[in-house]
């Protein structure tokens, strides 16, 4: 596990001292990697167990690790599989199919792990990067909080300088992925009060904000995973305090007050919560199919013709969040936001559908169709939240 003092090293191994897997292209695969038909049995078992228990899912936490997939995101020589945005995308696709708690913390995972990758310094990449990518660590992003709405602006989590060049941190995060099982979170604060010129309004974040990577056994920082939710249930998504939580310089990630800018080139980056709405639709179209053929409604030329038109909402999903993973369109980051709100908004259309086919069968609490629909409507509350994908899609326009 990582520690306070461990990010304070100011040399790390040279790369040539870390042990590197043979390069590959795209999802892992062999004996010991990739999503392998018995991890995903065992992905789809540790679903259904976390769903009624409510508590994280630790099991599907030890097959990420196992499965290799926590590597993905970063390049070979951290240790990494240099998957590009479409690899990663179609990883977490693969992983929501049976398990959508745990694609949500892959997500996150990849997410802390590329802006460590983009923004980190030298030595802080080589001292994190290898154990995110072996799957030592488990990253998480604690950004959301009471009162501060979806675009994370006036936050009560801040930031003070200490006399001795570190930083004090104060203040309660909500709605972190991974809150309790993570080893390093990506904590954002005010570090200073924002001019009202200071910068842009990107929509997201505001000047004066200033990320930290603070491990999870620094004094101060205390995990609370009471929060119990309607759906992705096993996703450890909870509560996480820093009360006068030190942590030395070299933990910042990024340049004083620049959070904002940060976060406004992730969606550039391609990778889309939209990843998960396609895994769910896709889960969703094979229990339909199989109810179809347990019945034998497929003589029925509607029942048919009902599943092509699932199928193809479903193929739509999965299209545009391929080309927002391929980075092809005039403005990447326009895609990636167009990604999540369709997908997502497709993923409930499908599974809505799918529940009206299955009839009574559907009505039953432990029919998977209804964690597949309580796990789709989360991602559309997801940061940045649908609402908030709109308003950032259509803020250029008053310019």
């Amino acid at each position: 596990m990582a520690s306070a003092d461990s990010l304070t090293v100011p040399e790390a191994p040279a790369l040539t001292d870390v042990p590197l897997p043979a390069p590959a292209t795209g999802l892992p695969a062999g004996p010991s990697t990739g999503l392998t038909p018995a991890i995903r049995e065992r992905l789809a078992a540790a679903a259904r167990d976390a769903d009624v228990s409510g508590e994280p899912d630790r099991p599907a936490l030890a097959l990420l690790r196992e499965s290799g997939l926590l590597g993905l995101a970063l390049p070979y020589e951290y240790g990494g599989t240099g998957a590009d945005a479409h690899g990663l995308n179609s990883a977490v696709a693969q992983v929501a199919q049976v398990n959508a708690s745990a694609s949500i913390m892959l997500f996150q995972h990849y997410a802390v792990s590329r802006r460590i990758l983009e923004h980190g310094s030298p030595a802080l990449r080589r001292r994190l990067l290898p154990q995110l990518a072996r799957g030592d660590w488990l990253a998480a992003s604690a950004w959301s909080e009471t009162g501060a709405g979806a675009n994370k602006k006036h936050l009560s989590t801040v930031a003070r300088r200490t006399p001795d060049g570190g930083w004090v941190l104060d203040g309660a995060k909500s709605f972190t992925t991974s809150a309790g099982l993570a080893d390093i979170y990506l904590v954002l604060a005010q570090t200073e009060e924002p001019a009202p010129d200071a910068a842009p309004d990107t929509g997201y974040g505001s000047a004066g904000q200033t990320f930290f990577l603070v491990p999870a056994d620094a004094p101060g920082l205390e995990p609370d995973t009471s929060l119990r939710l309607t759906g992705m249930r096993g996703s450890a998504t909870g509560f996480v305090s820093v009360r006068d939580c030190h942590v030395p310089d070299t933990a910042r990630l990024g340049p004083i007050g620049a959070a904002a800018s940060i976060i406004a080139g992730v969606r550039d980056s391609g990778a889309t919560l939209g990843a998960v709405s396609v895994g769910l639709a896709e889960a969703a179209l094979d229990l339909a199919h199989r109810h179809a053929e347990r019945r034998g409604l497929l003589a029925q030329q509607a029942v048919r013709h009902r599943l092509v038109e699932i199928a193809g909402e479903v193929e739509a999903a999965r299209a545009i969040v391929e080309r927002a993973g391929r980075r092809t369109a005039d403005d990447p980051g326009i895609a990636t936001l167009h990604s999540k709100l369709v997908a997502s908004s497709a993923a409930e259309r499908v599974i809505n559908a799918v529940e009206r086919m299955l009839g009574s069968a559907g009505y039953v609490a432990s029919n998977e169709i209804n964690r597949y629909g309580r796990d789709a409507r989360a991602v559309a509350l997801m940061g940045p939240t649908n609402d908030l994908c709109k308003e950032l899609v259509s803020l250029p326009w008053n310019s």
